[in-house]
C-alpha cells in the first residue's frame, strides 16, 4: 500500500517499475522479469500428493497448507523435482492414492513439451522418513509440443483406465511475448492468443448447437484441435490422430473406455472470450460498454476410436457406439476428424461422483451460466434424457458444487451436494449450502462467521484425514 501501484508481477497484473531506482536496479528488475517467477497465490485449488495438501493455481509454486488448521506451510518448487514451468490445478486420483498430473516444460534441451506425472500414494516406509511428497514423483510420459515456442494452454486435463487424454488446442501461450512482457509493460496474461490463423485450409466438422443430428463438414479458417492419446502403459501416443474443430477447453469432466473407444466429456466454448472476462476493465462497475460478450459454454461428447478399421473408405464414421451421436470420420490420410455430441449447454465447473472417474457415468453437478459469466444456480445434468434440474435463490451466487456419495451408497447421485454461497444482500451473509443428490433439493444450510468470496474449486477432505 505505501508503493500505491503495483509490486509484485502476477498472470494478470505486472509490477511497475520504481522510477526512484537506479539505472542498475531497474536492469536487474528487467532481467528478473525476463523469465516469469510467479509468487503461489494458490487461488484455484486444492491437490493432495501423498498424505500432504497443497493450495496450487497452475504456475510451477504451490503451498503446503495444514488441512485442519488451514495453516500455511512450505512453499514448494515443481522445479526442484521434474522438469515443468506450469501444471494443472486438476489432477486424478486412482482408487490406490496415487495422484496423476500434467504440466508444461518450456525450452528444456531444447524442446517444449507436456510432462505427464505421477506422485505415489505415501507407503509406511515414506512416512517414516517424512520425505516430501513430491521427492517420489515419476514421469510417466512426454509429448511433444505442436511448436516450440507457443505451447497450448490447458487448465485440465482427462484419464481413462488405460489412457490419458491431452486436448492442445489453439489457445497458446506466446513465450518470445512473455519474455518481453515486462519491457512492453503488458501482463503476462496478455501473451495468451485464440490463433485463428493456423492451418487455416483444413475441413473441419461443424458443431451446431443441436445434439440430434449430425451437421455436415465444412471448410474451416480456424486451426485445428489436436486430441492426443496416450497409453498409460507404455507412455507412447496411440497410433490413431484425432483432430476436431477450434476451442477452449477448460475443464474435462471424465474419460471412459467402451467397446474399444475412449469417450471424452468436456466444458468447451467456440473462442477465448470467456478469459477476457476476468479483466477489470471489462466489468460494468469499471465503465465497461454494455453487457459483456462472451462465447457461452456446452457439454461435449467426444467418441476416440482406439484402433479404428485401417481398411474402412474414407468419409466414413468409425464411432460404433449406440448412445452418441458423437463422429469420428476418416480422412484421406488416416487420421480422424471428431465432431462432438452436445448434451447441455449453458454449463461449467462440473463435477461428478468420484468412484465414477473413469467409468461411464450418468449424473454431471455443475454451475449455470446464463446471462453472464457468473454463475446463479447450481444444476444436475443427466447425461442420458439431457435433462436439466437446478438450485436457484434471489442475490445468490453459488461456487461449484462439490458432490460428497454416501458411503455404500445405492446409487451414483446417492450422496450430498456442496457449494459455499455469497450473497449480494447486505442483510444475508454468505453460507455452506448443502444439496439432495438426487433431487437437488435443499437439505441444509450453515452461516459463518466470516466474509465468504467466490472461489473457483472446492475440495472434500474426510474427517480421517
Amino acid at each position: 500500500m505505501s508503493a500505491n501501484s503495483i509490486v509484485v508481477s502476477e498472470m494478470g497484473t505486472m509490477a511497475y517499475p520504481d522510477p526512484s531506482k537506479s539505472l542498475l536496479t531497474k536492469a536487474i528488475t528487467l532481467f528478473n522479469h525476463t523469465v516469469p517467477d510467479f509468487t503461489d497465490n494458490g487461488a484455484s485449488n486444492f491437490i493432495k500428493y501423498g498424505d500432504d495438501y497443497f493450495a496450487t493455481s497452475e504456475t510451477n509454486y504451490i503451498r503446503k497448507i495444514d488441512p485442519v488448521t488451514l495453516e500455511t506451510l512450505d512453499k514448494v518448487d515443481y522445479t526442484k523435482y521434474l522438469p515443468v514451468n506450469l501444471a494443472t490445478s486438476h489432477p486424478h486420483y486412482d482408487g490406490e492414492g496415487n495422484a496423476y498430473n500434467m504440466g508444461t516444460s518450456i525450452a528444456e534441451k531444447g524442446k517444449t513439451k507436456y510432462v505427464l506425472f505421477k506422485v505415489p500414494a505415501a507407503s509406511e516406509e515414506d512416512r517414516a522418513k517424512n520425505a516430501p511428497a513430491l521427492s517420489r514423483v515419476e514421469v510417466l510420459a512426454t509429448v511433444p509440443c505442436r511448436t516450440l515456442l507457443s505451447p497450448s494452454y490447458y487448465h485440465s486435463f482427462g484419464m481413462s483406465d488405460h489412457y490419458f487424454v491431452l486436448v492442445e488446442q489453439p489457445f497458446r501461450l506466446d513465450i518470445l511475448k512473455m519474455a518481453t512482457a515486462y519491457m512492453r509493460g503488458v501482463n503476462w496474461a496478455s501473451c495468451l492468443k485464440f490463433s485463428p490463423e493456423d492451418n487455416a485450409s483444413v475441413r473441419y466438422p461443424r458443431v451446431r448447437r443441436s445434439p440430434l443430428s449430425a451437421p455436415p463438414f465444412e471448410r474451416s479458417p480456424l486451426p485445428q484441435t489436436v486430441i492426443h492419446l496416450i497409453d498409460r502403459r507404455t507412455g507412447k501416443e496411440v497410433e490413431t490422430r484425432y483432430f476436431a474443430a477450434p476451442m477452449v477447453v477448460y475443464h474435462h469432466v471424465n474419460a471412459f473406455e467402451d467397446a474399444g473407444h475412449v469417450v471424452v466429456d468436456v466444458v468447451a466454448y467456440d473462442d477465448s472470450r470467456l478469459f477476457d472476462m476476468f479483466y477489470l476493465k471489462r466489468s460494468p462497475e469499471a465503465g465497461g460498454a454494455g453487457a459483456p460478450v462472451f462465447s457461452r459454454p456446452s457439454y461435449r461428447r467426444f467418441a476416440l476410436p482406439v484402433r479404428p478399421d485401417k481398411g474402412a473408405a474414407a468419409g466414413g464414421d468409425l464411432v460404433g457406439l449406440t448412445y452418441t451421436t458423437a463422429r469420428a470420420v476418416k480422412q484421406k490420410e488416416g487420421r480422424l476428424l471428431c465432431r462432438a455430441e452436445v448434451l447441455g449447454e449453458d454449463f461449467d465447473m462440473p463435477r461428478i461422483n468420484p468412484g465414477f472417474s473413469g467409468r461411464r457415468h450418468r449424473f454431471v453437478y455443475g454451475s449455470c451460466i446464463e446471462e453472464s459469466s457468473s454463475a446463479v444456480k447450481i444444476g444436475k445434468l443427466d447425461t442420458e434424457t439431457k435433462e436439466l434440474v437446478y438450485w436457484y435463490e434471489d442475490n445468490c451466487f453459488p461456487s461449484e458444487p462439490v458432490f460428497i456419495p454416501r458411503p455404500n451408497g445405492e446409487s451414483e447421485d446417492d450422496g450430498a451436494v456442496v457449494s459455499s454461497v455469497v450473497t449480494l444482500s447486505p442483510d444475508q451473509p454468505g453460507f455452506i449450502l448443502v444439496l439432495d443428490g438426487r433431487t437437488l433439493k435443499e437439505v441444509a444450510r450453515a452461516h459463518v462467521n466470516a466474509e465468504l468470496h467466490k472461489d473457483m474449486h472446492g475440495f472434500f477432505i474426510p474427517q480421517e484425514c
